[in-house]
């Protein structure tokens, strides 16, 4: 009978490990606001995502010289992209990618159905200064708002990027995620104190968490092709600087595995040494 409620509490706390590690990831990296606009901060510093911004801004603006008669004298198209890739190289560029990202989560998180499509606004960034120099000189003047579509409508799989599509994970998560760390505690402890043995109790916890790891390594390898099929509503610079979200947002991930990891092969090893320690105990 002990032999039984152990084993029940061991499934009960491997599973809710295996919820608990990427809900509360989840929530502390996407599902927040917050700690998305982090993750988006921290991306910004990369050189693959900055090129790929400099790409997105030097059409925009080309765009809007061209739109305000600037195209009577020519227009040196490497000078525009000079000076983009000097931005977003810049300290000033990840703070306004972090903000542009803000609105982004705020449309699809948020249950607010206005109608409005997935936009990002890039005005922010055109109204840089070193930027705003340069459109300045050929008397373009920035709107207060210049809107940049982040999907494109996929017709082969009739689906579309929903506002507000996402809300209920927003209100659902952090309660999940609390939940299951607290579940995952609890019956850990009670899976010791009931165990006739606390080494083999620690040891096979710590195959909990290793289990966990190795399941979490394997899920994001599945999940790439679900997420490629996401990122196919995507085109163009707005595709490479989505990737490079993506790539990192795993990176975030599988440290928290790794950890996960290192804590199960942690406990294994303590439950090894508790349990050789038990033995020389009954010996001496």
């Amino acid at each position: 009978m002990r032999f039984a409620a152990t084993l029940v509490l061991w499934l009960a706390t491997t599973v809710a490990l295996a919820v608990a590690v990427p809900a509360m990831w989840a929530q502390l990296n996407i599902v927040s606001e917050d700690g998305y606009a982090a993750l988006a901060q921290k991306a910004a510093g990369d050189p693959v995502l900055q090129s790929a911004a400099a790409d997105e801004l030097t059409t925009r603006a080309m765009a809007l010289i061209a739109a305000h008669g600037g195209g009577r004298s020519p227009v040196d198209g490497s000078q525009v992209h000079d000076t983009a890739a000097a931005f977003t190289a810049s300290p000033s560029f990840p703070p306004l990618f972090a903000n542009a990202n803000r609105e982004a989560h705020r449309w699809l998180f948020t249950d607010a159905r206005s109608g409005d499509s997935w936009v990002v606004d890039l005005a922010p960034m055109l109204n840089d200064s070193s930027i705003q120099q340069l459109l300045s000189s050929r008397n373009v003047k920035v709107p207060a708002t210049l809107a940049v579509p982040l999907t494109v409508s996929v017709p082969s799989t009739g689906q579309s990027v929903r506002q507000g599509q996402l809300s209920r994970l927003a209100a659902w998560d952090p309660w999940v995620s609390i939940a299951a760390v607290a579940l995952s505690g609890f019956c850990g402890l009670l899976t010791v104190a009931v165990a006739r043995r606390r080494g083999k109790a620690l040891t096979s916890l710590g195959v909990s968490a290793l289990l966990v790891g190795a399941a979490g390594w394997a899920g994001i390898e599945v999940g790439g092709r679900y997420i490629n099929d996401a990122l196919n509503r995507t085109t163009g610079n707005i595709r490479q600087i989505a990737d490079m979200m993506v790539i990192h947002a795993e990176a975030g991930l599988r440290q928290w595995l790794d950890l996960t990891l290192l804590a199960g092969a942690v406990l294994v090893g303590s439950g090894v040494l508790v349990a050789i320690l038990g033995g020389l105990r009954k010996k001496a």
